[in-house]
């Protein structure tokens, strides 16, 4: 009897052990620890309790973080490295390249200047899908307001509509214009490429012109610190055509030795031609929340290419 009590209490102990040991998971996961300082370490956590946080980096270290000196731990996944296994992470900035955007959306709550030369732009992320701006010059001239809503195609794939409006303000309120337009882009945040349309239209003293509009742009991130961009600003060709002017010259008679009144009739060629700002460059993620932007530019007209001798630079911030 004592026997085999015994075996009962070894097979009941092995039994709730193997029920024990199935049930812990080991965490595989990779994470990032975004600190106080602006600083951010990845890697596995081992263990974590209300005092700190044991970390497991990529080179086989184990560190040890006080949680008073994390702000945030974000799960990361593969696609956040590059091909040699480095942590790049996405641009805090993605949805801009110089000039245009793309189908992602700024994350709600996420805000942002972009700072020119020229004159800031504010970038306000209101909705999950929908952002508001505003941009000017350092005169406020013009005052332009922006908006965009996206939508999510894919997992890699996007669509956005908005549009620019604005005036001259104060030193030409007679004069505005205004920018519709639409894109698709491929990718994510830390790389994506973006195909945009639009219309521009411009009005003054009661005249209307516009055109159409075009872009391709893209972003990469290659390494945690460095995108390289590109944008493009295009103006189709327009069709050529062609009116007749009438005009009135005077022109001497040898006959009458006078001069005389002569009407003339003259074709003239209406052409609209081509236009692309080329806009190649670098982004430099001075920290988690700041970004510093420099481009060349080149354009071509008329199938003339005319490079930009100034180079072009902007500045990010959070807000």
């Amino acid at each position: 009897m004592k026997n085999l009590l015994l075996i009962i209490s070894f097979l009941v102990c092995s039994f709730v052990y193997s029920q024990t040991d199935s049930s812990i998971v080991e965490d595989t996961n990779t994470y990032r620890i975004l600190k106080t300082d602006g600083g951010n370490i990845v890697g596995k956590i081992l263990s974590q309790d209300a005092r700190e946080v044991l970390l497991l980096t990529n080179d086989n270290r184990e560190i040890y973080i006080p949680q008073h000196l994390i702000s945030k731990i974000e799960l990361i996944d593969q696609s956040d490295f590059n091909a040699n296994g480095d942590y790049v992470g996405e641009d805090k900035f993605a949805t801009r390249y110089f000039i245009t955007t793309n189908g992602l959306p700024i994350k709600k709550g996420e805000h942002y200047v972009q700072w020119n030369l020229f004159g800031p732009d504010f970038q306000f992320g209101v909705a999950d899908n929908f952002g508001l701006g505003v941009m000017t010059s350092w005169l406020g001239i013009p005052i332009i307001a922006t908006a965009k809503y996206s939508v999510q195609l894919s997992e890699n794939a996007q669509f956005a509509v908005g549009a620019l409006a604005g005036t001259g303000a104060w030193a030409a309120p007679d004069f505005g214009g205004f920018l519709p337009f639409g894109t698709f882009s491929f990718g994510d945040r830390s790389k994506n490429i973006a195909f945009s349309f639009g219309y521009g239209g411009v009005w003054e003293s009661g005249d209307f012109g516009g055109r159409g509009l075009a872009s391709v742009a893209g972003m990469l991130k290659i390494a945690p610190k460095l995108s390289l961009v590109f944008d493009s600003f295009i103006i189709p060709p327009g069709k050529t055509t062609y009116s007749d002017v009438t005009y009135v010259q005077p022109v001497y008679n040898s006959t009458t030795g006078q001069y005389e009144d002569v009407t003339f009739t003259e074709t003239r060629e209406n052409r609209k031609p081509g236009f692309a700002l080329l806009m190649p460059g670098i982004r430099w993620h001075v920290s988690e929340k700041k970004a510093f932007q420099i481009g060349v530019s080149g354009i071509i007209a008329d199938g003339i290419v005319v490079p930009i001798p100034l180079p072009t630079f902007q500045w990010y911030r959070s807000l």
